[in-house]
């Protein structure tokens, strides 16, 4: 079960794949769709599917606090870009089905060592004027969507990357821009 925003992506998601979904109609969550959310997280299991922009965030962020288990897809902002408007509605077939290939859980069965915040830093994922960017990039290709810097840490630790898929997404990154040293 996917959980989207609105019928246009609901629309799209069944184009791409044979998926039944839960509109939230909106970042405001009632009862009614939480209880929809929960049910079926208790039953199928829920992927949590919104448009990449702060309205999406925050439904996913008030629907991963409520329902433990909830699982991730993410799609990049330039891949959800209309021509006004960002949304999961604008993506292609072949990238919603990119972006539920690499769906990620905050559950996980075994733990991963991850970064610490002062490695973190040192990475430059923060402090630095690049580091919006640099956080933009790593998360398209680890595929689990950008973030402030705080929230982006969390976000790694919550879906469990670990240390050495973040230090060679960084590193295939940083070659990538030619900032190797």
């Amino acid at each position: 079960m996917i959980v989207v925003e609105g019928r246009n992506d609901t629309v799209t998601i069944k184009r791409a794949v044979k998926a039944d979904t839960i509109e939230t109609r909106g970042s405001a969550i009632g009862k009614e769709v939480m209880d929809q959310v929960r049910r079926a997280q208790s039953k199928r299991g829920v992927i949590i599917f919104t448009d990449p922009d702060y309205a999406g965030e925050r439904i996913r962020r008030v629907i991963s606090q409520e329902v433990p288990g909830v699982k991730h897809a993410f799609l990049p902002q330039d891949k959800a870009r209309g021509r006004k408007k960002i949304g999961i509605e604008h993506a292609t077939c072949e990238d919603i089905r990119e972006a539920l290939l690499h769906v990620r859980s905050e559950i996980g069965y075994e733990q991963v060592e991850s970064i610490s915040w002062e490695d973190y830093i040192d990475m430059g994922f923060t402090g630095l004027p690049d580091s919006s960017r640099l956080r933009q990039k790593v998360a398209d290709r680890l595929g689990i969507g950008f973030a402030n810097a705080k929230n982006f840490y969390q976000r790694l630790h919550a879906l469990q990357v670990s240390k050495e898929e973040l230090i060679s997404a960084w590193l295939q990154v940083r070659e990538e821009l030619g900032d190797v040293t």
